[in-house]
């Protein structure tokens, strides 16, 4: 054996012990510091889950599988109902319509919210003199309580003295009654609600079209391209994972809305603006005789739509990335 063999042979010794010496004792320590205080840092936002999501969920389905009644809950002994509750609202003569008028007021709410946001959020990124100060102004009715929101069209939409009909009036158009009519209930509750969901949709792509490179309009331009062409070919395709999640969350909330409903028609009149929101709560807190179980189990049935909008979502996301 050559003396370069050996010297080889040696450091590749030395080299293989020191790949498995044992770690230090100082790098230990820093690892079970930076653990605990990443359990520490986690540990807020656990208890926070649990406490007012988790804790919740898991009540919310009891409930629902339960006879509960008012004295149930205070000596307690609730029978155990399994899917009975759900078998109820199911075959409830209200529950396709109720259910209709959600799809109805959640897909117009929607497509109205989105289109004009979208609309706004074009015409915002001109930046032109006091466009600052408008979206400032335009973001009033997100940021007002919704009590507020809902007390404001009540009044405008009042059959007798409200501003719209004085307004149609003027026009010749004979009064409408908004919110007492059964034909137009519904409607007034999706005008109050498209007006409240405006401002998030303007924010959220505002600032997704703030993240488009100009270089990309300026090019399509030197090539001919018109307005309306470059909006369909460059902004929407960019524009795809912020409207995903615009909707996804818009859809979450439009579904669970029930105080713009409960102050406006209270779901009336005879249940012709009802959704499974405000159905849920007239279940179990809006008759003398509560069925706390059935409103349980319509407020499960909202949290499954919920969930499966978020799975589609998560899917179309998955597909978009493998591409």
């Amino acid at each position: 054996m050559t003396s370069t063999t050996r010297k080889s042979t040696a450091t590749r010794g030395r080299g293989g012990a020191a790949n498995t010496a044992p770690p230090r004792p100082g790098a230990s320590r820093v690892r079970r510091s930076h653990r605990r205080w990443a359990w520490g840092f986690l540990a807020p936002v656990t208890l926070y889950l649990l406490a007012f999501y988790a804790y919740p969920l898991y009540r919310n389905v009891e409930l629902s599988l339960r006879e509960y009644t008012v004295r149930s809950f205070v000596q307690g002994g609730a029978p155990f109902a399994g899917l009975d509750n759900y078998r109820t609202v199911l075959t409830d003569p209200a529950f396709w319509p109720t259910l209709t008028h959600t799809v109805v007021f959640t897909a117009a709410s929607l497509a109205f919210q989105f289109s004009i946001g979208m609309a706004l959020a074009l015409f915002f990124r001109q930046h032109f003199p006091l466009s600052g100060t408008l979206r400032a102004l335009i973001l009033v009715p997100w940021l007002l309580p919704l009590i507020v929101s809902a007390s404001t069209w009540s009044w405008l939409l009042n059959s007798d003295s409200g501003l719209v009909n004085a307004a149609l009036g003027v026009v010749g158009v004979d009064q409408v009654n908004w919110l007492t009519s059964p034909g137009w209930s519904l409607t007034s509750v999706i005008i109050a609600n498209i007006w409240i969901g405006i401002p998030f949709n303007l924010v959220v792509l505002y600032s997704g079209l703030q993240a488009i490179p100009t270089e990309v309009y300026e090019a399509s331009a030197l090539d001919g391209a018109t307005g309306w062409q470059r909006f369909w070919s460059i902004t929407f395709p960019l524009l795809r994972p912020v409207s995903a999640i615009t909707l996804l969350l818009g859809l979450i909330y439009t579904l669970k809305v029930f105080d713009i409903i409960w102050i406006m028609t209270r779901g009336g009149p005879t249940d012709s603006s009802a959704t499974l929101a405000t159905w849920s709560y007239r279940l179990g807190f809006g008759n003398l005789l509560p069925e706390f179980g059935p409103g349980a189990a319509v407020g499960n049935l909202l949290i499954v739509m919920a969930l499966i909008a978020g799975l589609v979502y998560i899917r179309i996301q998955r597909r978009q990335n493998l591409r």
